[in-house]
């Protein structure tokens, strides 16, 4: 549970915009969207191994 102190007399939309950055750096938002569907151990590793490769390529096109 995200906890949010409000001064007294602090502007609502600066509050509102504090609560949103918080919930966001939680990631909640991104694991429940992960929890939607199940991936099975071997496609996630796969997953996993194919974005390394691209980051590495990506990394090698910049030298």
């Amino acid at each position: 549970m995200i906890i949010m102190p409000v001064k007294e007399g602090e502007n609502i939309e600066r509050a509102l915009k504090k609560f949103k950055r918080k919930y966001e750096r939680t990631g909640v938002l991104k694991e429940l969207r992960r929890r939607q569907y199940f991936t099975k151990p071997s496609v996630a590793k796969r997953e996993a191994m194919q974005h390394a490769v691209y980051v590495e390529h990506m990394h090698s096109e910049e030298e």
